[in-house]
């Protein structure tokens, strides 16, 4: 398999489940500014991640990456397996992930381009990071009666979470006001698969 990735973009959460699951990967750093031709022939979206499998196919889009790799381990317990209601519990918080937190984050990364104007850009801004508050402030809920996600265990959710919300620094997202986000980060920044994804995309020194 060859995960193609940019440093600390969403491609890092695959990248940290490869490594939670001790896949064998080839790794191929893509420029987003200037996509080559051949990335975009194996990713014609032009965005990662992208999962080129060793039969030739490809896949893309984390939550369906995710899955499929903690699909491929099932013995790692990563994902509920097939059969249970618990596995579409799970599938609706990778879902709600994708599209409220991964895509709540994405204005955040367009601000400048959109607004020349300061005023009207620091409004809309504010006005995202104000809408980004009500979906932490659920899923603080959440961790106020799990370790995490998913219950006791850790899973490819906590993955993916992890991989957005460490967006928030250079964003300049304040997630003090949400301790059981703060506390949740450190318990996963800790894992030694996350630790060694994080400094092999030159992210932790």
């Amino acid at each position: 398999m060859k995960l193609f990735y940019a440093p600390g973009a969403c491609s890092l959460a695959a990248h940290i489940v490869m490594n939670e699951l001790e896949f064998k990967y080839e790794l191929e750093r893509v420029n987003l500014r200037e996509k080559s031709p051949e990335f975009l022939k194996v990713q014609p979206k032009g965005v990662v991640p992208a999962l080129l499998l060793d039969d030739g196919d490809v896949l893309t889009e984390d939550a369906v990456i995710l899955q499929m790799l903690a699909d491929q381990k099932p013995e790692k317990n990563l994902f509920p397996r097939f059969g249970g209601r618990d596995r579409y519990h799970a599938m609706e918080m990778m879902h709600y992930i994708a599209t409220e937190i991964h895509k709540g984050f994405g204005p955040l990364f367009k601000a400048e381009r959109m607004f020349e104007n300061k005023e009207a850009r620091e409004t809309f801004v504010n006005s995202t990071k104000d809408l980004l508050s009500s979906k932490f402030s659920y899923l603080c809920d959440v961790l106020k009666k799990k370790k995490f996600l998913l219950g006791d265990d850790y899973s490819i959710a906590d993955a993916y979470l992890f991989t957005i919300l460490n967006w928030s620094n250079m964003m300049s997202v304040d997630l003090t006001p949400y301790p059981e986000l703060m506390k949740f980060m450190e318990t996963v920044r800790s894992r030694p698969a996350v630790q060694a994804t994080l400094k092999a995309e030159g992210l932790l020194k």
